[in-house]
């Protein structure tokens, strides 16, 4: 199972074959650019907008630009700290239930971290857990939605569908065979 380090590393390699420049030339292309490489987003909308580099490209320039000029890439603990502070404090509950559920359904699940959702990945990604302003987002991602009237369009990540909870008494034994579903849908 690749991990994003991994497919990062598979894209640095054939950089050059993909854009015409090694990465570490379009490092320092940023640097020159007057972008902020600590901004990673407008650093990929200047490398799509100016030079139409490709979306997976687009990441790993700005990446690679962002860690030399000091970023440190968050652990999964602080990425899922950081999701749930302040109002949202309250949901955290509900995202630690969904995650021990998520993990116990095989030694394959791996959870990764992003800024404003936490995956939960098989072969691919078959989960999200997305803290809102008042609830949580399980987005599960399906090749074939079980009927559930708990569903509906959407979700974050790679999600195709998401259940909206408020409290741990939520995440019940539907919820619990919904995600399952996605695990089983996704390997």
């Amino acid at each position: 199972m690749e991990t994003p380090a991994d497919m990062m590393a598979a894209v640095a390699a054939s950089m050059k074959e993909r854009t015409g420049r090694t990465l570490d030339e379009w490092v320092e292309l940023v640097e020159a650019s007057g972008v902020d490489p600590l901004d990673q987003k407008a650093v990929r909308a200047w490398l799509r907008d100016a030079h139409g580099v490709k979306q997976n490209s687009q990441w790993t320039i700005a990446d690679a630009a962002a860690r030399r000029a000091g970023w440190v890439e968050p652990t999964l603990e602080e990425y899922v700290d950081s999701q749930y502070t302040g109002g949202k404090a309250a949901l955290r509950p509900v995202y630690d239930r969904i995650a021990v559920l998520a993990l116990g359904l095989g030694e394959d699940v791996r959870v990764e971290g992003r800024s404003t959702y936490v995956p939960f990945v098989r072969g691919r990604q078959f989960a999200a857990v997305q803290a809102l302003a008042n609830r949580v987002d399980l987005g599960l991602r399906f090749t074939d939605a079980p009927a559930s009237d708990r569903l509906t369009p959407g979700g974050p990540g790679q999600a195709t569908h998401k259940v909206s909870l408020t409290g741990t008494d939520e995440v019940d034994g539907a919820v619990e065979a919904l995600l399952r579903a996605a695990y089983e849908q996704n390997a």
